[in-house]
């Protein structure tokens, strides 16, 4: 199977010379809030800075080839949880091409909206990718359309392998290279380019813990459908991509969902960059400690994309407030007079707490004659404040109710 995949130089050469009307040379951004944290030398592959705002666009570009002739005139199809159908939709525009696509109704709203905004033809679907592949094959055969895999496809692989060719160019001195895994085509292409120059480079797959095939079979998969990682959710690799991971990757590795959340906030927060959740699992990775460092190590941690819908980066950070201990959300009881609230919140800012939002429930269960339900969430300079804040309203007379498991308890 592997040897169907030409990963040769002259088809790396032909490759990056495919890519370039459609993709760019993408930065490498030093990480020093990284590195000093994790004890090496971190820097990042900015894929979320990619047209189409994530890798997917390289393989697209080599698997269209640009030519409309070699189509039928079905054009394309293609099935995907965002990023391939975006860069499908994309490219195919740019080629003159048709182009239609299968995603799952609850994918991304925005990466929905690109692939319409590209002019593509789009149907959802109440079902997995694995789904709306089934969708996308039989389009295909029923409108003499081509069908493109988002990774088990030779075209695809080769694209994706280009990201290594620029990491050779562009950071000779790497020794680890950290990688989410999902169907394959990134990891192994770009695995596979690294290791035939210079095996001695350490290559290192992560994947989400709801969803990880390669790194743990074992494990069943989870509901996927609001996974942080949808860019990675996918329950197998390819029969062209899974020979290339089992030759050429190094190490696999898992990340639970609030370490992805953390990564998210991390990157916005210090390296000013917009990651999606399948793009930031190499960060989430390192920052866990799941990857065993030397001081010595040059770290290149590939952010694979970045696209995410508002919604779900105002999670993330919501997360990030209460883990930090910035945040603090219960509910509590006021007499249900004039005054009453009053009084609650003269003592909130006499322990210099700043109220985020607040509800006045009057016909809320469970409360006493004359009390009323407040639901308050509060912002605080961090653990010690937050529990200084809460002891004084405790003493106050208060009786508070967290309204949410505290993500991070004080760390140890």
């Amino acid at each position: 199977m592997e040897a169907a995949v030409d990963l040769s130089a002259q088809r790396i050469a032909a490759a990056r010379q495919s890519i370039a009307a459609n993709a760019v040379l993408t930065p490498v951004i030093d990480a020093d809030w990284l590195g000093s944290r994790v004890g090496a030398t971190v820097k990042f592959k900015a894929e979320c800075l990619q047209r189409t705002g994530s890798f997917k666009v390289r393989g697209v570009s080599v698997r269209l080839g640009g030519a409309r002739e070699r189509f039928g005139p079905g054009g394309v199809v293609a099935a995907s949880a965002g990023n391939h159908a975006r860069a499908l939709a994309y490219v195919a525009a740019r080629a003159g091409v048709p182009c239609q696509i299968f995603m799952p109704s609850t994918a991304s709203v925005s990466k929905i909206t690109a692939v319409q905004a590209a002019g593509a033809s789009l149907a959802l679907r109440d079902e997995s990718v694995d789904g709306c592949l089934e969708h996308a094959r039989e389009y295909a055969d029923a409108n003499d359309a081509t069908f493109v895999h988002p990774f088990d496809d030779a075209g695809i692989v080769l694209g994706q392998a280009t990201l290594g060719a620029e990491l050779l160019e562009q950071i000779p001195e790497m020794r680890t290279v950290v990688l989410p895994i999902g169907g394959g085509g990134l990891a192994g292409g770009v695995a596979a380019i690294l290791k035939q120059v210079d095996p001695t480079i350490r290559i290192v797959g992560v994947q989400s813990e709801l969803c990880a095939p390669v790194a743990d079979p074992e494990r069943p998969v989870d509901d996927l459908r609001f996974a942080l990682a949808d860019g990675i959710a996918v329950k197998r690799p390819g029969a062209l991509t899974a020979p290339l991971l089992d030759r050429y990757v190094d190490e696999l590795c898992t990340v639970d969902e609030d370490a992805i959340a953390e990564a998210i906030v991390a990157l916005m927060q210090h390296g000013k960059l917009v990651v999606e959740g399948a793009g930031a699992v190499s960060v989430a990775a390192l920052l866990s400690g799941a990857i065993e460092l030397d001081e010595s190590e040059v770290v290149i941690a590939v952010l694979s994309g970045g696209n995410i819908d508002l919604d779900r980066l105002s999670a993330a950070s919501r997360q990030h407030e209460s883990s930090q201990g910035t945040t603090i959300h219960f509910a509590t009881k006021v007499p249900d007079h004039p005054g009453g609230l009053a009084a609650l919140l003269v003592a909130i800012a006499e322990g210099q707490g700043n109220v985020l939002s607040i509800e006045h429930l009057r016909d809320a269960g469970q409360r006493g004659f004359h009390e009323t339900r407040i639901e308050i969430l509060l912002q605080t300079r961090g653990f010690e404040h937050r529990e200084e804040l809460l002891r004084s309203l405790t003493e106050d007379g208060y009786e508070i109710v967290p309204l949410a498991p505290e993500a991070a308890q004080r760390p140890r």
